[in-house]
């Protein structure tokens, strides 16, 4: 069982790397048909809602890409932390990092083979995105330091 997880998540590491538009036709190779996929933004239920926030990432992004630069994994879960960069339609000449991290929970499908049935993002949209657009920046910023100043 080690060594199917070991290469699984190796394939898995590959797939996120170099994700595109294209490849998500192999994103049932990954995902059980029924998984759960939740971040700062969705919560959906099935392969192909998954699939669909990914070409919606896609369609409303330019060269969006994750980089995954730590992750640890056992045979029934991974926790991976990834860069998101990416540039907007509106600005194409300024790339944007997101720093954020995933936790995968996994299960055998009908056939045997490892699935993901329940991926969880963790990002700060406010720190991460909101923060870096010009005026709303400095109510996020502003909000931010006033939320971790210590109540007296």
């Amino acid at each position: 069982m080690h060594k199917e997880i070991d290469v699984y998540m190796q394939n898995l590491e590959v797939y996120f790397s170099n994700l595109t538009l294209e490849s998500l036709d192999k994103l049932d190779y990954f995902y059980a048909s029924d998984a759960r996929f939740k971040d700062p933004f969705n919560e959906v239920q099935g392969c192909l809602k998954i699939k669909a926030i990914f070409e919606h990432m896609f369609k409303t992004l330019n060269a969006p890409r994750f980089v995954v630069t730590q992750k640890l994994f056992n045979s029934d879960q991974a926790f991976m932390c990834w860069d998101f960069i990416f540039s907007t339609q509106a600005a194409p000449n300024n790339l944007f990092l997101v720093k954020g991290s995933t936790h995968l929970l996994f299960c055998k499908d009908a056939n045997g083979q490892i699935k993901i049935n329940n991926h969880r993002d963790y990002w700060d949209p406010a720190q991460e995105i909101y923060e870096k657009i010009p005026i709303l920046g400095v109510f996020f910023k502003w909000l931010r330091v006033k939320s971790s100043t210590p109540i007296k």
